[in-house]
């Protein structure tokens, strides 16, 4: 009997077709029964928040402001956190994101999740709280684990614009922007309220538990508050197939939160919050001899490679609506944050080594919201201040610098304005740009070269537009055809200037001064349906590279790994093709899926000599799909849910990524298709449950780059009571 691992393999062309063929057919099935739907409902996109879904569509990530995901000019979505109708108990945030249709979440390790999209990753995505910038400038090239550090329990919405966002959210935000909105306490109704809620996951396959207690409490009318913690423990991931149990891929989170809002009158929000979580023992197992080999991947050769994290994030915003005649909207938002980093290795012949880094950001930003005769307009200024201490110890003695630079230090100034100008009932256009200036500061930084200590001292000014438009085509305004240009550009930060640590498969990167921005110039067109049963959404993008800062072998071998500085030298492009759709073809019965194909080349040095060569972009996600089936009860107590989800091989691969034999096999990732299940039952008000087989197959499958497998076949359930 042939598995459906081997299945899919043997027919890895056959299924990209079918895959595209059926997004295809999806899409024009649903554009075709689009005329024999009544009414005009509120639909959003497929992928995001829809009638059974509960959420609002309104989103603000897009545009800064208040906008409907259906109205605006981007590739957007939005992904519901904590609603009962669309619960599917992520582990992690950052896996809350996989069935964002051109999203791939790789996986370094278990404790660890980095989101591909378009094409980028690590540094070249940004994500929001609230607002506030996670990104700091330690984050580096390729994977990071810095998303997985935002308690999912915390957040009520994801919110997911494609594309380069320069303009709105300054240096980094390339390949797209996430926004995590942060769940609020309530205050309605004008009677006090004071109520309990408990939260509770496991999982047999990751052989974990979640759970989280919180508070919910107001005046009902001006003041309230939200306060909780959060305990998770995930055990060693039991792998599909013959994988087995992976040892020491387990780790342990603990978070707490507050939030209290006040709200003196209706048109004035006082937020105060603060957010505090810490992981423990989060192993990066494929580079240790406890790492696995499968499809021609090889073993580590390190006996421990550990590593406790903590981040922290405070702020106070302050929010008026209806300022003035001129003034419509004023926010106004200070906070503080914190990230520290140790890592402990221990390697053969007694080695060892300790290092970390503790990162302390200072934001401030000031925005304003004025109509016009010419259009909104919405401006304002952002600042950021990294102050950046980091140490390594070898063997006991003290290092010049930890993984980037010690008594560092690092700046990010932009001021910005965008204005949306209607023109007519059903066009509309929307100009934008931004003026950013960075700066960097290292004292404590370890010559390549010579080993001796120096300083790095840099500054970049870079200025950036925009221009969308959005035309509804009919009258009804069922169909929205949306594009534009859009630059970005990322400022190198203090990982490019300063990192010395290990990268990929025996790599380690060195510092590289005198380094410039990155530019990107990003084409995107598509096309939104909207009826009361259907919802479906297609977009095409070309991304042009310009000055992609790349790493280039030096030819020299530090400690045993390849030595490998930075260059800007990577021109080249990335362009995709990406298609949701939802039809709602019974009142409980509907139809969903998605299909995103992307492919792109950079120039690289794939070896110390100086010349270039176009290879495939690092990690490029293959042509991925989606199809499902969604049955509601009528009273929506009740729901099921089965989707099949499939990737094709990734074979594609850059020089680099041949190297990274810990993580990607010979020829690339195999190919593979899941099966998962779900259902959630609202037993009674405030006592909801879901439960859910993932993976029915037992598929042994990893994401393409990470360094361990998904689990096999697996149960999870989950809870929520209120009371």
């Amino acid at each position: 009997m042939v598995g459906p691992y081997y299945f899919v393999r043997q027919h890895k062309y056959a299924l990209r077709a079918a895959l595209l063929t059926a997004a295809v057919l999806l899409l024009t099935a649903a554009v075709s029964a689009a005329d024999d739907q009544p009414g005009d409902a509120a639909v959003t996109p497929a992928g995001t928040s829809s009638t059974w879904f509960e959420m609002p569509e309104v989103l603000v990530t897009a545009t800064r402001g208040q906008a409907s995901t259906f109205a605006a000019p981007y590739t957007a979505y939005l992904v519901p956190m904590n609603s009962f109708a669309s619960n599917r108990m992520p582990r992690t945030t950052t896996i809350a994101l996989d069935n964002v249709p051109g999203v791939m979440v790789q996986k370094t390790g278990h404790a660890q999740g980095s989101p591909y999209i378009r094409g980028f990753t690590g540094f070249r995505n940004v994500m929001l709280i609230d607002g506030i910038r996670l990104n700091n400038s330690i984050f580096r090239d390729g994977p990071n684990q810095y998303w997985n550090l935002v308690d999912p329990y915390t957040i009520d919405r994801l919110e997911v614009v494609k594309g380069p966002a320069s303009v709105l959210y300054g240096s980094d935000a390339i390949g797209g922007t996430v926004n995590a909105v942060l769940r609020q306490p309530e205050i309605a109704g004008g009677k006090p309220t004071w109520f309990r809620q408990l939260y509770s996951r496991v999982s047999t396959a990751e052989r974990s538990y979640s759970g989280r207690a919180e508070i919910n409490a107001s005046n009902g009318s001006t003041l309230g508050i939200l306060t909780g913690g959060t305990y998770r423990n995930y055990g060693d991931v039991d792998g599909g197939g013959g994988v087995g149990v992976q040892d020491w891929t387990g780790y342990e989170v603990c978070s707490g939160d507050v939030r209290i809002e006040y709200m003196p009158d209706p048109d004035t929000t006082w937020t105060f919050a603060h957010y505090q979580l810490y992981e423990d023992d989060a192993w990066r197992t494929h580079k240790t001899i406890h790492g696995i080999s499968w499809e021609g991947t090889t073993i580590g050769d390190e006996y421990r490679r550990i590593v406790d994290e903590g981040r922290s994030l405070t702020y106070a915003r302050y929010r008026r609506e209806k300022l003035s005649e001129f003034i419509d909207v004023m926010e106004v938002t200070a906070s503080v944050q914190t990230l520290k980093e140790t890592r402990f290795r221990s390697r053969s012949r007694g080695r060892q080594d300790h290092q970390g880094v503790d990162v302390i950001t200072y934001g401030l930003g000031v925005q304003f919201e004025t109509p016009s005769e010419i259009g909104r307009w919405t401006y304002g200024l952002e600042w950021y201040h990294d102050d950046v201490d980091s140490f390594k110890r070898n063997n006991g003695v003290e290092q010049i610098q930890g993984p980037v630079g010690d008594d560092a230090r690092y700046d990010l100034l932009g001021v910005y304005v965008q204005d949306e100008i209607p023109l007519g009932d059903r066009l509309s256009i929307i100009f934008g740009g931004r003026y950013t200036h960075a700066e960097a500061d290292a004292n404590k930084v370890e010559d390549p070269d010579t080993g001796d200590r120096i300083s790095i001292r840099e500054s970049w000014d870079s200025l950036v537009g925009s221009a969308r438009v959005s035309w509804f085509v009919d009258p009804e305004e069922h169909w929205n055809v949306f594009g534009g240009v859009s630059q970005g550009f990322r400022a190198p930060n203090l990982s490019d200037l300063t990192r010395l640590d290990t990268a990929r498969s025996d790599e380690i990167e060195t510092p590289s001064p005198g380094l410039d921005p990155e530019r990107f110039l990003s084409y995107e067109a598509g096309v939104k349906a909207k009826y009361d049963n259907l919802s479906a959404q297609a977009s095409w993008f070309y991304t042009d590279i310009e000055d992609m800062i790349i790493r280039t072998p030096t030819g020299q071998v530090v400690d045993g790994n390849n030595e490998v500085t930075k260059k800007n030298a990577g021109n080249g492009y990335v362009q995709g093709v990406e298609v949701s759709a939802s039809y709602r073809f019974h009142p409980q019965w509907t139809v969903f899926g998605q299909f995103a194909w992307t492919y792109g080349e950079v120039a690289t040095y794939p070896t110390s000599s100086p010349v270039t060569r176009d290879e495939p972009l690092s990690r490029m996600m293959p042509p991925m799909g989606q199809v499902g089936l969604r049955w509601d009860h009528p009273t929506e107590k009740l729901w099921v849910e089965t989707r099949v989800t499939g990737a094709c091989e990734a074979d594609q691969l850059s020089t680099r990524d041949q190297g990274d034999t810990q993580r990607i096999g010979l020829g690339g990732t195999p190919a593979y298709l899941t099966v998962d299940l779900r259902a959630g039952w609202d037993i009674q008000e405030g006592l909801d449950v879901w439960a859910g087989l993932e993976n029915l197959t037992n598929e042994a499958y990893r994401v393409h780059g990470s360094g361990v497998n998904e689990p096999g076949i697996n149960f999870v359930a989950g809870m929520k009571w209120r009371f």
